[in-house]
């Protein structure tokens, strides 16, 4: 029986790991094991280096928000947003691809 996620255009990590047992064989449990230090991996990667290239799939990287002032949407008083690190990523030709 093929594996079909519960909710139609989002998969929890749940459903990712019924996939990932599905396509390789693997057990749940190893599956998840292997999910697991994909993104411990991925995590430890971008703490260190900031960034990381999956090529073909795309690229994660770390980047700099300038500090700025916004504005409370409930009483639209000004308040200062601090600067902080995000995570962006930016996907590669064969996913663009396949998107399309």
């Amino acid at each position: 029986m093929a594996y079909q996620p519960r909710r139609r255009g989002q998969m929890t990590k749940a459903d990712l790991v019924g996939k990932i047992a599905e396509k390789t064989g693997l057990t749940k449990a190893n599956a998840e094991r292997a999910l697991n230090a994909f993104i411990e991996a991925v995590e430890a990667t971008l703490v260190g280096e900031g960034k990381i290239t999956l090529t073909g799939f795309g690229t994660f990287m770390v980047d700099e928000r300038k500090a700025r002032t916004g504005r409370n949407p409930r009483t639209g008083a000004e308040i200062n947003i601090p600067a902080s690190k995000v995570v962006k990523f930016r996907p590669g030709k064969l996913l663009k691809d396949a998107i399309q």
